[in-house]
């Protein structure tokens, strides 16, 4: 039986994620691909630590990656560091030596994309990264291949399990933002610094590797817009709710007459939308296309395991496509330059909470505001009163984002409004 050797940077959870399926499934992966996947080498920091841990694999371990990636033996060298630096240019130079790569690192693709198919078109090998988007969810292999004869319309996903646990938490247990956090952060869900999550960074990452698939043209984590969850209340959440709805961190992409839209921010939608019931640190991609109507795709966005089997899954695939001589056959399906919609121009809905003084004439005074910029209000609803202090909550029919920004400017400079407490925008009809 032929054997297949690869390369493995990196040996953190994931890493041991791949180590540990690839043992466990040794048999099944045999029958998948013909051939006995040989580990030769793993790339890790501290050498002796890791012996030391898993002396059982010991001859395995090394703190030079050209070992790994200049040994002309490895045919496929498997990428679960993260960063974009150095391991770029593993990546890279791992391609320039002949050798395919599977990669579940979502920064490196969703920033230098473009330079990495260029090369593995330039090169003849295969670039596999399932796993950077949405961990054993198979929504990069669908978008790519399944529906590539079909013309995708939309795509709205909840792609950050950590958020999506801090906004579930605080709908079903009434807690504050800082709680939760606190609370994700203890349950191993949130990293010590958060960042990264909660601002929707990540989240934007991964949009725009879907987005890039999804619309055939290139798009970087900077062309996204982005909104964290850290200014999300247990008071918007109640009032959401109110109006039959939840509020989620989404990443939405969608084809538009005007352009392209690209966006992660905190979103109200109606209880009865498929993501509306996406809890935890489940993730979900929900698609429209023309043909296919509406999909779902649901599961673990994140973890060891998860993760790995959509690595392992990658593996088997660039195993198949080595040993019988077709690598390179799907590449970089980004043929197209569109034109990506400024944020100021997108058009939806919004919920805006304010605090203004209560007495006669401030809601006329409010309603003005947004009369001379445009916006018309859907309803208008006084939740509560403090003493002099009533708390308003409109929402709009759906209106351009810069003339809603300019009437939040005017709201900030009427005497009657205290304090504009949250602007949510609101996706579907409740």
């Amino acid at each position: 039986m032929d054997a297949v050797k690869i390369g493995l940077l990196g040996f953190g959870t994931v890493g041991r994620g791949v180590y540990r399926v690839l043992e466990n499934h040794r048999r099944k992966i045999i029958k998948s691909c013909g051939a006995d996947i040989h580990m030769e080498k793993v790339l890790v920091r501290d050498v002796e630590k890791y012996r030391n841990v898993f002396p059982n694999i010991s001859d395995l371990f090394t703190n030079d990656p050209y070992q790994i990636i200049n040994d002309p033996e490895i045919a496929i060298v498997v990428e679960v560091m993260g960063g974009v630096r150095p391991t770029f240019d593993y990546v890279i130079d791992a391609m320039k030596n002949g050798k395919s790569v599977v990669t579940a690192n979502k920064d490196m693709i969703a920033e230098r994309g473009e330079e990495l198919f260029e090369t593995q078109r330039n090169c003849g090998v295969d670039l596999f990264f399932e796993a950077s988007v949405g961990g054993a969810i198979p929504i990069v292999k669908a978008l790519k291949e399944s529906l590539a004869g079909d013309e995708i319309r939309e795509i709205v996903a909840i792609i950050n399990g950590t958020t999506n646990y801090i906004l579930s938490k605080m709908s079903l247990c009434s807690a504050d933002y800082e709680e939760t956090l606190r609370e994700a952060q203890q349950n191993g869900y949130a990293e010590a610094d958060p960042t990264s999550d909660v601002e929707g960074y990540d989240a934007a990452r991964k949009l725009a590797i879907l987005t890039s698939i999804a619309f055939n043209s290139r798009i970087t984590f900077k062309d996204v817009y982005v909104e964290g969850i850290s200014k999300i209340t247990k008071i918007d959440i109640r009032y959401a709710r109110e109006f039959n709805g939840v509020i989620k961190l989404l990443a939405i992409g969608k084809r538009t007459e005007r352009g392209i839209e690209v966006r992660v921010h905190p979103t109200i939608i109606p209880s009865s939308h498929p993501l509306a019931a996406v809890n935890d640190v489940f993730n979900a991609v929900f698609v429209r296309s023309n043909a296919a109507g509406e999909l779902m795709f649901y599961g673990r966005g994140a973890g060891g395991l998860p993760t790995a089997s959509a690595v392992v899954g990658n593996i088997v695939e660039a195993v198949n496509n080595f040993l019988h001589r077709d690598r390179g056959r799907i590449g970089c399906t980004c043929y197209k330059r569109e034109f990506l919609l400024p944020m100021e121009e997108i058009v939806t809905k919004y919920y805006i909470r304010l605090l203004v003084d209560d007495k006669p004439g401030v809601l006329a005074s409010v309603a003005g505001a947004f009369g001379r910029n445009s916006v018309s209000i859907e309803s208008v609803i006084q939740k509560r009163s403090m003493g002099e202090v009533a708390e308003v909550v409109i929402v709009t029919h759906p209106a351009k984002e810069k003339d809603l920004q300019n009437t939040v400017s005017l709201l900030k400079t009427l005497p009657v409004v205290r304090q504009i407490g949250n602007v949510i925008r609101v996706e579907g009809e409740f």
